[in-house]
């Protein structure tokens, strides 16, 4: 989602608030400077690929996706047949349902106004070659047509701008917290085989709203493990322990960005340690890019 004025956290020094703290790691490694990528909302980190990261715009794109690096040099654009870009919020790579290789899963899931009916998942495989840097007049490439699963949730429509594929293939979804209460919801890995799905509502999270410190979820991700999950917000990342019953454990308390991005919105795990950020570009000038730990 862009917002239509800079937010006000954006001035917040570290709130005195108990139990935060500050990465440990902190490196802005590049901007992302493929021109038409103005608006990155989702990172994620391939593994057939070492090195390159694969990212999308928001909302007035088409069904885009960019590649990158962590300096940010554009690496091309793929156009994805099958796919509509009403409002990419994240994007995720994991084992293609029903193939041996790695797929693209993109959250078509943003709602700003919470009126969608159904959002969508795209699942597209990996691109197999390496991208490589563009030229400024090269068109885009294309990638294998995607698979369209609609989504409805069994409580209404929900704004959600985060999501991670889990180790069995099954979809987790974050609502953004925007109106009320944060939840996490399941798509089953079986539901990927139908055109159709309805989401199951697993739990209300553990993290509190709070427009003033800009805590609305804007991101996640699960780690190559499978044993740690991220949540974050524009200012904070909140990380949890993944238990095999589908609980999420706090695990530690919440590392604080504050102005680190101007509107930080995607993230990644580089190893079970290390995180990518990403984020919209403000006024004109490119996002950044940012490894961080904590």
């Amino acid at each position: 989602m862009r917002l239509t004025t800079i937010v006000a956290f954006l001035g917040l020094a570290q709130p005195a608030l108990a139990q935060q703290r500050t990465p440990s790691l902190v490196e802005r490694t590049g901007t992302l400077r493929s021109p038409p990528l103005s608006e990155s909302s989702g990172v994620a980190v391939s593994r057939r690929h070492p090195g390159v990261l694969w990212t999308h715009n928001d909302s007035g794109d088409g069904p885009m996706l960019y590649a990158t690096n962590l300096a940010g040099d554009d690496l091309g654009r793929y156009l994805v047949p099958g796919a509509t870009n009403y409002d990419w919020e994240d994007i995720a790579l994991a084992r293609c349902p029903e193939q041996p290789r790695d797929c693209l899963y993109v959250a078509d899931t943003g709602d700003n106004n919470e009126r969608r009916r159904n959002v969508t998942l795209y699942v597209v495989p990996e691109p197999g070659a390496r991208p490589q840097p563009a030229d400024d007049d090269e068109p885009a490439r294309v990638t294998a047509r995607a698979r369209a699963v609609r989504v409805r949730y069994p409580d209404g429509a929900h704004d959600v701008e985060a999501m991670w594929v889990e180790p069995d293939g099954s979809v987790q979804l974050v609502s953004k917290g925007t109106y009320g209460p944060i939840f996490r919801y399941l798509v089953p890995r079986a539901a990927l085989d139908h055109d159709t799905a309805t989401a199951e509502r697993l739990d209300r999270l553990p993290v509190v709203p709070q427009r003033a410190l800009g805590r609305w979820v804007t991101g996640a991700a699960i780690s190559a493990n499978g044993e740690r999950v991220v949540i974050r917000t524009y200012t904070e990342l909140f990380f949890f322990r993944r238990e095999k019953d589908w609980r999420l454990t706090a695990d530690g308390p919440p590392c604080w960005l504050g102005t680190l991005e101007p509107q930080g919105e995607g993230v990644a795990f580089l190893d079970d340690s290390t995180l990518v950020l990403t984020s919209e570009g403000v006024l004109g000038q490119p996002g950044p890019i940012h490894r961080v730990r904590c």
